[in-house]
């Protein structure tokens, strides 16, 4: 349930490369519990804008802010989908515990295992725990690649582009899956995206880059004349 609390906010946002400008003076707000998509064509910003609320890149000039100041959240990625040869040895319980090996002892607590079981319950995989992830199917994939982003319990989750070459019912059952999560847990989104018939369907506003700007609204308004090459 999105609330009138702000978790992230970009401020004054721009980015240039090599005297080539992307964006100047963006400016949001992404409500804590929200599930926003971001959207635009083709080079306008987008990944880059991505790139550095992860904090893969620093603005040129402006900030992002979070509810406790310049403090990092932590963030939760899943990306586009990439396809695992079948040979893959991992299982899917074994590829989503990659993300919990974040001390310096290669075997997991007690919470860990705890919180492995609940997220591989909640994304509908416990049944392909010893599967190898190379022999299921694209939507399983990508729902571990889901569940490995949601492991650690992020404040925010980003889906970059998650349901590109997925077929239309399996990326209706991602989505679904990640606003059943938003609504029961309170659980940020922001869903990168170039389909604006889901991002209307699923997400409660928009955040739109055009020519260097940003605007926002309700997603429901979103339409194809809204975003020009």
């Amino acid at each position: 349930m999105a609330t009138d609390k702000p978790l992230l906010q970009g401020q004054d946002l721009a980015m240039t490369f090599a005297d080539r400008p992307i964006f100047s003076h963006v400016n949001f707000t992404i409500p804590r519990g929200a599930m926003i998509s971001l959207v635009g064509a083709n080079g306008s910003g987008k990944t880059t804008l991505t790139r550095i609320l992860l904090n893969v890149l620093k603005p040129t000039t402006g900030k992002v802010l979070t509810s406790a100041g310049e403090q990092r959240l932590r963030v939760g990625y899943v990306p586009q989908f990439r396809n695992l040869d079948r040979d893959y040895p991992l299982s899917a319980e074994a590829f989503v515990q990659l993300n919990q090996l974040s001390h310096f002892w290669p075997w997991h607590t007690t919470k860990e295992k705890r919180q492995l079981h609940d997220i591989l319950k909640e994304t509908r995989l416990t049944k392909l725990a010893k599967t190898p992830l190379g022999m299921t199917s694209g939507g399983e994939k990508q729902r571990a690649y889901l569940a490995q982003a949601l492991v650690n319990d992020p404040e925010l989750l980003i889906l970059d582009e998650p349901t590109a070459s997925l077929d239309v019912a399996v990326k209706h059952e991602l989505i679904g899956l990640v606003r059943q999560l938003n609504q029961q847990r309170g659980l940020t989104v922001l869903f990168v995206t170039h389909d604006l018939p889901m991002a209307r369907e699923y997400t409660d506003r928009y955040l739109l880059l055009q020519n260097g700007q940003m605007t926002s609204g309700n997603a429901a308004a979103l339409t194809d004349e809204m975003i020009t090459d």
